[in-house]
């Protein structure tokens, strides 16, 4: 008898919160990815974009570089036909994902860090660290620059499940360091 997957729901038992990881196969399970409802609508955006603008655009210049000739040559040819492959990737990777989309809402139980959280927090090692304030989101959301990190990341995995005031140790790249998660907005 296959087991059947222990998968909880977040809304259900906030204090029993499962680690998501995207793209994993849980029991035999298809994989899932979890996104924000909003994260899933720049996904489908995008997959829009490429199959009518990009994909077009990058036929042309096929045509255009085949008209040039000799194609065993044609720099412009390979570079289409590269770039070709890797929008009909991005195409089919996208469809996958968003066909297996796990749609995150932001939780109204702001005890705990889960994806949709607002988390603020600053270096616990530091008297005088300024608070940085992160989006807890899925690894396919994930935009560091802009504020929002994957629960895959070595602080997201670190500070997910805690609650405010707690302290985590993140181990990254660079070493390990101490954060205290200052508020859960």
């Amino acid at each position: 008898m296959p087991k059947k997957s222990t998968k909880t729901d977040p809304k259900k038992d906030s204090k029993k919160i499962a680690k998501p990881e995207s793209g994993k196969v849980v029991d035999g399970e298809k994989p899932v990815f979890y996104i924000t409802r909003e994260g899933l609508e720049k996904l489908k955006k995008d997959l829009k974009e490429h199959k009518e603008v990009r994909r077009k655009e990058v036929s042309k210049r096929i045509k255009e570089a085949i008209a040039f000739g000799d194609l065993s040559e044609n720099d412009e040819y390979k570079e289409a036909k590269n770039e070709q492959a890797f929008i009909e990737g991005f195409i089919i990777e996208a469809e996958y994902k968003i066909k297996n989309a796990v749609i995150i809402d932001k939780s109204e139980d702001k005890s705990i860090v889960q994806i949709g959280s607002k988390v603020v927090i600053k270096n616990a090692e530091e008297k005088e660290s300024k608070e940085e304030e992160y989006s807890i989101v899925g690894f396919m959301e994930a935009d560091p620059l802009n504020g929002k990190i994957s629960t895959e990341s070595p602080v997201g995995r670190a500070i997910f499940g805690k609650k405010a005031g707690e302290k985590v140790k993140v181990n990254a790249p660079a070493g390990t360091f101490e954060y205290k998660i200052v508020k859960i907005k």
